[in-house]
């Protein structure tokens, strides 16, 4: 069974970004507001806490 991750049976809206590490072109799940960095899946996983 595939669970989705959009909640309420929806599949989540994803808007393109630049990432400010790389720079290369992704998407992410929300709509970036230019005041905070946004990261590739990749650049988010190195500056991701544990």
């Amino acid at each position: 069974m595939a669970f989705n991750r959009g909640g309420f049976g929806k599949p989540r809206e994803m808007h393109k970004a630049v990432c400010s590490e790389c720079k290369q072109e992704c998407e992410v799940p929300f709509k970036p507001s230019g005041d905070r960095p946004v990261f590739c899946r990749d650049c988010f996983q190195k500056h991701k806490k544990f």
